[in-house]
């Protein structure tokens, strides 16, 4: 009968453990680039500007239709944010702003605007 050899099955071992953990460690995905339109697709506006908001001069309905680019431009000085854009859904808060606008977009258009 002969004695195990420890230091063979501890290298083993190890190498099986090393060979599990690097198949499961994440793969760096590219970044995506945003669509066209407003680049960033964090939160969009502020709390207002000295000049205020263009888009209050105008009912929210006036920006259903509009391309993304165009509805960014009237609502430059306004709180706003994407909610759904071309089919994904966007993080938001819970908390109630009656100011703040949240645009949905598909195809390139603002297909409806919701308040809070």
């Amino acid at each position: 009968m002969t004695a195990p050899n420890w230091k063979g099955m501890a290298l083993t071992g190890a190498v099986a453990m090393a060979t599990m953990m690097a198949g499961c460690a994440a793969q760096p995905q590219p970044p995506q680039p945003p669509a066209a339109g407003v680049a960033d697709t964090g939160p969009q506006g502020g709390r207002g500007t000295p000049e205020g908001c263009q888009a209050d001069k105008l009912g929210d309905n006036a920006l259903i239709g509009k391309t993304e680019a165009e509805a960014a431009k009237l609502l430059e000085g306004c709180a706003w944010r994407f909610g759904n854009r071309e089919g994904q859904h966007m993080p938001g808060t819970m908390d109630y702003n009656p100011q703040r606008r949240t645009i949905d977009v598909m195809g390139g258009k603002v297909t409806a605007v919701r308040r809070g």
